[in-house]
């Protein structure tokens, strides 16, 4: 297209890297005088020139059709394997919402994790991050996607375990890592099978491969269901999202990155095999009951939670359901839509509730209350990431939600509908009741003394809030918001956000009822409050199998391996230290040896052969 910015576009991934690269001289091994904050200052930098090269580029081709790049990476006899870039106005602008959430985690980390000596290793593992993704979205192979998935997973173990000196932090990384890898090996069994199937991994082509594809049907469903099964770990969907909720034992500014974008790099390669999934009916229904029994049971965990982390995380997955909904019943467009304002709410509310975390040290939301007066900012931040989760208009999820419901709605998925609306209403219930718990109410011990906390903290999440405030007007720029009239849907919609909402703010907030909890079940509140028992489930269905299964080889190892090797040994040294008894050196006593021994072996062969001679003569 003869644009600088376009045609430099492939060195955008690069930018963080050579970040991470540089970072590497400031670990505590090496240089140790100057501390590790240069390498914190070195990845602001790298990242602020690649968010500038992806708004270059963005802008230049913006309305022009999409630029593609291919380099060799392997050719060995006929078989040659490319990786192809994909620039597009698509591809830039979510490279351009990575490398922006980045830049301001950056910002908000050098407050957070200020005492911290740890700085080169984190910067270094968000820059891991950031070229990971950003090389994600414009990479167009499917096995490539996969390398990067892993790589991205490699630094989720990396940056959940960073403070290594704690149990539970192991734990968290070390279940988070095993977690994913169960839908990682499925995955990877239908990248292999589906390359001498379409003879590509490019998504462009495997698309146009869909629409002519004649499978069987058991090839085709084994091949949706395992290219869905990938993307439900990713995005912690039913039954593997235990790992989210793991994996907030890490250093909370990860954390922002991880629940707004990291979690949606599963569903963005997803979306891109939607033709291929179409193939069977049963994926895209796997897809579906996945996404749905995510959202409504996500959403419903998180309103029991106390841990403001953890609230989060299961709203994160619930509203990754929405998506998986959106890719079964074939809404591509919709399903773009809502990981674009996903994004921008979720970082919002992670952000707030850090700075919460930060000065009151507590994580626990019953322990903290009338924070409203001390503060107005943080509180702000959080009601505006709230409105902006839920489907309240003018803000950026009930554009993204109401696309949503119009194509469900006249597909005939009224059921869909209902699912949507449900999720969308507990979400409401469990944000503003988190709101409700910490900033209004009566003051707490925790939150007695909880100024805002330093600016470096305040700033980040305030340009959150105002990007979410502002969302509807960048959409309508981009010209991404062709809906302007709230219609059917929108009022159904507005009345699941307002339903849900005010539940929430007259049961926590305005403290209307007296422990509102107690309204429900003891087993129903329960039941939510432990998950639906899913790690006990695990314990005693897979972690038992597994466990069995590791004991019985150890014993076949020990006792029937290890014991026919050692009976062999024992046997030729007690055989040798018999014989050496015989070696007198007498030429006599040999030839009675062998004698004997001939004596035996004819008696024996005449015993064997005398039943025969028998029976003959009869």
């Amino acid at each position: 297209m003869g644009n600088v910015w376009i045609d430099s576009g492939w060195l955008i991934p690069l930018y963080p890297l050579l970040g991470a690269l540089l970072s590497v001289p400031w670990s505590p091994a090496f240089i140790k005088k100057s501390g590790p904050r240069p390498a914190g200052y070195i990845n602001l930098l790298t990242t602020l020139v690649g968010l500038a090269h992806s708004l270059l580029a963005l802008q230049a081709i913006w309305g022009q059709p999409p630029l593609h790049w291919q380099f060799t990476w392997f050719q060995v006899a006929e078989l040659s394997i490319q990786i192809p870039f994909t620039l597009s106005s698509l591809t830039l602008g979510a490279a351009t919402v990575i490398m922006g959430l980045n830049l301001l985690v950056q910002v908000y980390a050098i407050g957070y994790m200020e005492m911290d000596w740890g700085w080169a290793r984190f910067y270094a593992l968000l820059a891991l991050f950031e070229g990971g993704m950003t090389a994600l979205v414009f990479n167009d192979s499917l096995f490539f996607s996969y390398l990067l998935l892993e790589i991205l997973t490699l630094g989720t173990y990396l940056l959940v375990g960073f403070w290594f000196n704690q149990s539970l932090v192991v734990t968290g990384a070390r279940d988070a890592f095993l977690t994913k890898r169960v839908g990682d090996l499925v995955l990877l069994m239908a990248v292999i099978a589906l390359y001498p199937l379409a003879g590509t991994w490019n998504f462009d082509e495997l698309g146009v491969w869909a629409q002519t594809a004649d499978l069987a049907p058991l090839t085709a469903t084994l091949l949706g269901i395992a290219l869905v099964a990938g993307p439900m770990g990713k995005c912690a969907q039913f039954p593997l999202q235990l790992w989210l909720d793991e994996a907030m034992e890490g250093p909370l500014p990860s954390t922002i990155l991880r629940n707004a974008v990291v979690v949606s790099v599963g569903a963005w390669v997803l979306i891109r095999l939607t033709p291929v999934v179409a193939l069977s009916p049963i994926a895209q229904d796997l897809a579906i009951v996945a996404g749905a029994a995510t959202a409504v049971g996500g959403a419903l965990i998180a309103a029991a939670q106390v841990d403001a982390k953890r609230v989060l995380s299961y709203l994160s997955s619930s509203f990754l359901g929405i998506v998986f909904i959106a890719v079964g019943a074939q809404q591509v467009g919709a399903a773009f839509f809502l990981l674009l304002t996903f994004a921008i709410a979720m970082a919002t509310l992670v952000a707030s509730a850090g700075s919460i975390i930060l000065t009151c040290v507590t994580q626990d939301i019953t322990q903290v209350g009338g924070l409203w007066s001390r503060r107005p900012v943080t509180g702000l931040c959080f009601a505006v990431g709230t409105l902006s989760f839920v489907g309240l208009p003018p803000l950026g999820n009930f554009w993204s939600l109401r696309t949503l419901l119009d194509g469900l709605w006249q597909a005939g998925d009224v059921w869909l509908v209902g699912v949507v609306l449900v999720a969308n209403l507990v979400a409401g219930f469990a944000l503003m009741r988190m709101f409700g718990l910490m900033f209004l109410g009566p003051v707490q011990t925790m939150s007695a003394r909880a100024p805002e906390p330093i600016w470096l903290v305040v700033l980040p999440m305030t340009i959150f809030a105002a990007l979410a405030l502002h969302m509807p007007i960048i959409l309508k720029w981009l010209a991404l918001l062709p809906i302007v009239r709230i219609g059917d849907m929108g009022v159904l919609l507005l009345w699941s956000s307002v339903i849900g909402c005010a539940v929430g703010l007259l049961f926590y907030g305005l403290r209307k009822v007296e422990h509102p909890e107690r309204i429900l079940p003891g087993w129903l509140v329960n039941l939510l409050a432990y998950d639906f028992y899913t790690s006990k489930v695990y314990k005693n269905t897979v972690v038992l199998f597994v466990g069995s299964l590791a004991t019985l080889s150890d014993w076949l190892d020990r006792y029937v391996i290890d014991g026919l090797v050692n009976f062999v040994g024992l046997a030729s040294v007690i055989g040798g230290e018999t014989l050496k008894y015989g070696n007198t050196g007498r030429s006599q006593f040999y030839v009675l040896t062998i004698a004997l021994f001939v004596v035996l072996i004819g008696i024996l062969m005449s015993w064997v052969a005398l039943p025969a001679s028998i029976l003959s003569a009869g």
